[in-house]
């Protein structure tokens, strides 16, 4: 089974910095140290994970697919999770609330991805 990878580096060395309550992807320039520069474009994240997936099949060449659902997700959740824990001082009550999931809920997928 091959893994699926994210890669979303580009040669200005931007990251990526998703906006939640719009659904887009900006970028910002990680030379300029300025997390409040962000880039007039805006990509949805679903483009970058359409493109990580058409990427995956075309490297598959005669296997065949397996598992990619669960692939996917876990390559998504955990940063989710991570980028969530961090944003409410890891105050699992305020994560929670903020991911829509309840406390127990939230437990498990941290312990789940190693997080606890």
């Amino acid at each position: 089974m091959k893994v699926l990878e994210f890669n979303m580096e580009t040669s200005n060395k931007s990251a990526v910095i998703i906006n939640l309550e719009r659904r887009e992807m900006e970028s910002a320039e990680l030379a300029d140290a300025d997390p409040d520069h962000k880039s007039a474009t805006a990509v949805p994240l679903s483009a970058y994970v359409r493109q990580a997936i058409d990427l995956y099949f075309a490297q598959l060449k005669d296997s065949e697919a397996e598992g990619l659902h669960a692939m996917v997700i876990s390559a998504v959740e955990k940063p989710l999770l991570e980028a969530t824990l961090t944003y409410s001082g890891h105050n699992q009550t305020k994560a929670a609330k903020a991911l829509g999931l309840s406390r127990s809920t939230l437990r498990k997928k941290l312990e789940q991805y190693g997080l606890s």
